[in-house]
């Protein structure tokens, strides 16, 4: 059976799924809860200045009878007392020594805050601090949160204030509400922050409702950007993530991904693409803290089935595979085949390519059920048919080579060849 323990800045875990910081990790007894449900890991909900916070706070985007595709929140960080988090963090980490215990900070953007706010958490035998430079609504007329990881310079600063006191390891938790996260990933692993963990979450308006005229969450007539997660952002985690494990720089620290991890597929896909291990939030909201279980046994049967003994065997094996879309290999060609005998004739495959595609699928009238071939001649290889057919495996995509003339677009440039002789 693989080991599917994890190590991550030294702060030991028996399995890489953490819950992020948020409301799921707020209070002593939703962490005991986690722990006992077999979490390897919690970032306690973000410390700082006293908050109030309003009601309601959530909303959410619905898909295709699919509830909670997307999660928005317009929630601050831990609005109960510090004395009291301070206390149930060291109760939590006695409890379960072997878990991993994270505590993220906000503090106001002076040195001085920082350091006292960084020697009360130490005192709770907290594992690492994860700094919460993502918050993107509430806090930032402060000058925290989103206000720090937006500006790297500010981003920097606030990192060596921290790396002057600090004496357990250093999360920098990275903001997507930029147009990229290398600037500031890059500034603060110059000022020396042990790991970076991406994304938080993304601004948002989820909905207008359409009896009141006010967007969800509706407090008082009024709404205002959210934060967006959940399964809906997954895609663009991974975009974020891919450049950061990319870059020469931010590779060089260990990366938490966050950010629409909902399955052991999800955390695998993650983990391939750069990240050491994952944190999970709008998941366990939904469904509880016990999808863990299944998280850790998908795990540990995709690894037996593909040989891997440690999670470090497959850690970041597919970003090499990310390339420039200029370098692709242009005489790579597909074409769809449709498996007759797996398909029920709903004709979907062939309304997408006729109305909306190239006209590569022929359609002939007959009894009992219509008929669907493939125009090889005519399929460009979209693989729009393939994504719009209900049926699994009835569409494939069979690779053809055209040709060996170019070796990718650039070479297809370089040659001149004008674009009606592609």
């Amino acid at each position: 059976m693989a080991d599917i323990s994890a190590n991550f800045l030294g702060i030991k875990s028996p399995n890489p799924f953490w819950l992020a910081s948020a409301p799921p990790t707020d209070k002593k007894y939703n962490v005991l809860r986690a722990f006992e449900a077999g979490w390897g890991g919690v970032v306690w909900k973000t410390l700082g200045s006293q908050v109030k916070n309003v009601s309601s706070r959530y909303s959410a985007v619905n898909y295709n009878g699919s509830r909670v595709m997307g999660f928005n929140n317009i929630e601050l960080i831990s609005d109960r007392p510090l004395h009291i988090n301070l206390k149930e963090i060291a109760e939590c980490v006695k409890l379960f020594p072997d878990r991993a215990m994270i505590a993220s900070l906000m503090a106001d953007n002076t040195k001085e805050s920082w350091h006292e706010l960084i020697a009360q958490v130490e005192d709770t035998g907290a594992h690492g601090f994860e700094l919460n430079f993502g918050c993107p609504h509430g806090m930032t007329e402060r000058g925290m949160g989103a206000a720090v990881g937006q500006d790297p310079e500010i981003a920097r600063m606030v990192v060596e204030w921290v790396m002057e006191k600090a004496t357990i390891p250093v999360i920098t938790k990275l903001t997507p509400n930029v147009h990229s996260v290398v600037p500031t990933g890059r500034a603060v692993v110059e000022a020396d922050t042990d790991a970076l963990s991406l994304i938080n979450t993304i601004q948002s308006v989820t909905g207008v409702d359409l009896d009141t005229l006010v967007p969800n969450p509706y407090v008082a007539g009024k709404s205002v950007f959210g934060g967006y997660c959940g399964p809906a952002v997954k895609p663009i985690a991974l975009k974020m993530l891919t450049t950061i494990a990319q870059d020469p720089v931010t590779n060089k620290v260990p990366i938490s991904g966050i950010g629409g991890v909902s399955t052991w597929r999800d955390a695998v896909e993650f983990m391939l693409l750069g990240a050491s291990n994952v944190q999970v939030c709008t998941a366990a909201m939904k469904h509880g803290f016990r999808i863990v279980e299944d998280m850790c046994e998908g795990l540990n049967n995709w690894m037996d089935e593909k040989g891997f003994a440690t999670i470090n065997d497959f850690i970041g094996k597919s970003v090499e595979t990310i390339t420039h879309w200029e370098d692709l290999d242009i005489n790579y060609h597909h074409i769809a085949k449709i498996n007759q005998d797996k398909c029920i004739h709903c004709g979907l495959c062939y309304i997408a390519c006729e109305d909306t595609s190239h006209q590569s699928i022929n359609l002939t009238y007959g009894k009992p059920y219509n008929m669907y071939l493939v125009k090889e001649e005519e399929c460009v290889g979209c693989n729009l048919c393939q994504l719009v057919c209900p049926v699994d495996n009835c569409i494939t995509m069979e690779v053809h080579r055209k040709g060996d003339e170019y070796l990718n677009w650039k070479e297809f440039q370089r040659l001149g060849m004008p674009l009606n002789d592609h």
